[in-house]
């Protein structure tokens, strides 16, 4: 292994570490504290999209990184497309990019959801249906980002590993 690869694979490595880390940090630690902190529902979900978009800034660039960076990894796989389905790591590594491409469209989905219009709409409307379905529309698109980047991870370390079907 060369020196840049070497490079590359710690860069991948500290950018899945801050798009996984940091999802699963606002999905078990956060947001369960939210119903704690605050006085309504208004301002937890406020504050819930606040740190999103916050959190945003650094995920975004991370997920764009890892997936560079896990196409640069791959790419004698992708030299030869059907290197894909000829092993048990080309296999593995293709759900991987199925999984990292469903991750990615449901997280762009997440954030164009719940821009700055939804927020500004939750301090207008005081309604409690619309609330609880943009609370529960944002916990389900969390959830499933998180769900979703570990097992992303999972198969990072069955491809790391070396792991043989048969």
């Amino acid at each position: 292994m060369i020196l840049i690869d070497g490079i590359i694979i710690w860069i991948h490595l500290l950018a899945a570490c801050i798009w996984v880390g940091g999802s699963i940090f606002i999905g078990l630690i956060l947001a369960p504290m939210l119903k704690n902190i605050g006085n309504s529902i208004e301002e937890r979900l406020t504050l819930m999209i606040k740190v999103g978009r916050r959190f945003n800034k650094f995920a975004f660039p991370s997920f764009i990184i890892l997936i560079v960076s896990g196409i640069y990894n791959s790419r004698l796989f992708f030299e030869n497309p059907n290197n894909f389905f000829e092993s048990d790591y080309g296999i593995l590594l293709f759900i991987k990019i199925i999984l990292t491409i469903i991750t990615f469209i449901s997280y762009i989905i997440h954030i164009k959801t719940f821009g700055k219009e939804i927020e500004n709409k939750i301090l207008e409307d005081h309604d409690p249906q619309y609330l609880k379905s943009i609370r529960s529309k944002l916990i389900g698109y969390g959830r499933l980002i998180v769900v979703l980047s570990v097992f992303i991870l999972l198969f990072a370390a069955l491809l790391d590993s070396g792991v043989k079907f048969s």
